[in-house]
């Protein structure tokens, strides 16, 4: 699982220590030697879980797809990015503020009815 590119569809075979890798950072953070550049890559598809390799002098539109099963493995990479964000209390743990809309309300006594209370004028009005 790599932690630099998070929707990585392949893993890619590197040529000078023969391991598989989900990107060239990877490979720089385990190996002490650096990553050989080669023309003639061997990937291996995470979703169908077969190898396949491409030559990427004769690469075309269609070479971005597994040729087993059709997985569109060169995509926009997802980075992980830090956020800072704000939590607030747990509703669940404090409930007071929500409204259960399952439990009847009471109505309203003369006692607890304001004056400017639109509902028992509403009649009137106009």
């Amino acid at each position: 699982m790599c932690k630099h590119v998070l929707n990585a569809q392949v893993s890619v075979r590197s040529p000078c220590c023969r391991k598989w890798f989900d990107c060239p950072e990877c490979h720089a953070e385990s190996e002490s030697h650096p990553l050989k550049k080669t023309l003639e890559m061997t990937f291996a598809c995470k979703k169908c879980k077969k190898c396949f390799r491409k030559d990427a002098t004769e690469f075309e539109d269609s070479d971005e797809y597994c040729p087993h099963c059709d997985n569109h493995y060169i995509i926009e990479a997802v980075t992980p990015k830090a956020a800072l964000r704000v939590e607030g209390e747990d509703a669940r743990m404090d409930a007071r503020m929500l409204k259960d809309e399952r439990v009847k309300q009471k109505k309203p006594t003369m006692n607890q009815i304001s004056i400017f209370d639109p509902d028992v004028d509403a009649d009137k009005l106009g």
